[in-house]
């Protein structure tokens, strides 16, 4: 299982949310540059990217800043979200070294855009699922949908997209701990992998995770824990890579 440090950047800086709240910012690093080196140089094995003011735009507004981390790191992984809402911009962050887009709001409000890029794109797209009770939120979660999480995962997974990020917004930025019953339930109901977000809070919440992993839990995001120390992010991904190990 990986653990993969989350880089949201919102006016240029780091910063994180609560419940997508984006009233409600902690600012962590005023160089989202100087984050992503963090991470890397504790072993991230792969980082995932939010352009806030993207998702809320409606198109990329960091895309210089993502495209310089891409530049710098090429060889870890970047899944970069918010504001893709076209192929252009698809092709401009994987031309850039992005190695997979999340797309998000334009899913859920067109979900033939998502068939349309893993046919253009294939082994590149991710789509982030983002759930309040189980419903599906758009437009940087101001929105609630009545779409249902795991009839859109499974749709989704018949079009061809590599993996799901799903996220409880409740929990998000919380720190009050992974709901791992939805998370694996979901996992559970489709056949591609589920990243986990929203809520991870210390090495208890890698241990259920890591407990349930078979379920399809390929990963999980984490944000505020380990900008704010309540997850040491070094053994957290201890743990997670020993449960990879062979005989586990």
């Amino acid at each position: 299982m990986l653990l993969i440090p989350a880089i949201d950047i919102k006016d240029g800086r780091c910063v994180r949310l609560r419940q997508g709240n984006m009233a409600d910012e902690t600012l962590f690093d005023s160089d989202p540059m100087s984050a992503a080196t963090r991470w890397v140089e504790q072993g991230a094995q792969r980082l995932h990217i939010v352009d806030l003011d993207g998702a809320v735009a409606g198109t990329p507004v960091n895309a210089a800043v993502i495209r310089a981390i891409a530049e710098r790191y090429p060889d870890v992984p970047l899944q970069v979200g918010g504001g893709i809402r076209d192929e252009d911009t698809v092709q401009a962050y994987l031309d850039a070294g992005v190695q997979f887009v999340i797309i998000g709001t334009r899913a859920v409000n067109e979900p033939h855009f998502v068939s349309d890029l893993c046919a253009e794109f294939p082994g590149h797209v991710i789509v982030g699922l983002d759930a309040r009770e189980g419903l599906i939120a758009t437009d940087g979660w101001s929105k609630l949908s009545g779409h249902d999480v795991i009839d859109m995962a499974q749709h989704f997974e018949n079009d061809g997209v590599v993996a799901i990020v799903y996220t409880d917004i409740e929990r998000d930025g919380m720190l009050s701990g992974v709901n791992i019953e939805a998370t694996a339930q979901l996992a559970e109901s489709i056949r591609i992998p589920v990243i986990a977000s929203g809520g991870v809070r210390d090495l208890d919440d890698i241990h259920r995770l890591v407990a349930v992993q078979d379920s399809g839990i390929e990963a999980a995001i984490t944000g505020r824990a380990i900008y704010e120390g309540t997850l040491d992010f070094r053994e957290g991904q201890k743990i997670a890579s020993a449960a990879n190990a062979p005989g586990d």
